[in-house]
């Protein structure tokens, strides 16, 4: 009898500390696009597959295919035939917010941006994901610049989620704690936490670093999962899943939208 006791009560820790490790809880993926061949017919499969509800964002931007209000309300009427997602505005390029008015900003159930094009001192307008679209004289200036655009984004932009959040350039992403020293990081958060913007733990690039995610929610930020994928080929929140153990992140760490189109299921 105690033999079977002390195996019990061995077995009920054991399941216990499993659970708490393993940080169990629906996931979100905010961060999804309907593109390279990925159909909201393959989204609906892939998020049953995976247990991880979606959120469709679409590209919003200068030079982009949707660029303009009636696109919007072309867009957000085919999205009302899938209540089960939620429907995202990724916010591109600087010029975004004289595009769209905001009655039609606030149609979307949550609105992103990131910091990867901006036009820099000389006048250079910088994608920094394409090296022939990056200019980078000096590396120092180049992420103080960065850096200041991203805290301006923060203090101008109405947005809800920062996204490929700490992305670096070709030349310098293999240098990722030389370029984000703790500083570089502790501004990024402090703009974050005063504007009330939450930021994502991307499975695409794996950014931000475990460092980074640590301070943030030191700083109470919230956070967001998504992927940013280019076509049907991405992972289950991987990278995502991982930092969530890593950093010891519940469901209280996450951030989400409030629907207008439905009740994602």
């Amino acid at each position: 009898m105690k033999k079977r006791l002390l195996f019990l009560l061995g077995l009920i820790t054991i399941i216990s500390v499993s659970c708490k490790q393993s940080n169990v809880f629906q996931l979100t993926d905010l961060h999804i696009h309907l593109k390279g061949g990925f159909t909201i017919d393959d989204a609906i499969a892939k998020s049953a597959k995976d247990n991880i509800h979606y959120g469709i964002a679409v590209n919003c931007g200068l030079g982009f295919p949707m660029h303009s209000d009636s696109q919007i309300d072309s867009f957000l009427l085919v999205m009302k035939k899938y209540p089960q997602f939620y429907v995202g505005m990724q916010a591109e390029g600087r010029e975004w917010v004289n595009l769209f008015s905001k009655d039609s900003v606030k149609k979307f159930d949550y609105v992103f941006s990131d910091a990867m094009t901006f036009t820099d001192e000389k006048g250079r307008r910088n994608r920094i994901w394409i090296p022939a679209e990056t200019w980078i004289d000096n590396e120092e200036q180049f992420m103080e610049y960065y850096v200041n655009t991203i805290v301006k984004i923060f203090n101008n932009e109405p947005i809800n989620i920062y996204v490929n959040p700490t992305y670096l350039p070709e030349p310098m992403v293999g240098r990722y704690k030389e370029f984000w020293t703790a500083d570089r990081m502790n501004r990024v958060i402090e703009a974050a936490k005063k504007n009330n913007i939450a930021i994502e733990i991307n499975n695409r690039y794996s950014i931000p670093s475990a460092d980074f995610i640590m301070k943030a929610k030191a700083a109470g930020i919230k956070f967001t999962v998504g992927t940013n994928n280019k076509d049907a080929n991405f992972s289950a929140a991987d990278y995502a899943k991982e930092m969530i153990k890593k950093c010891n992140l519940s469901e209280k760490d996450f951030w989400l939208p409030v629907t207008k189109n439905g009740v994602p299921q």
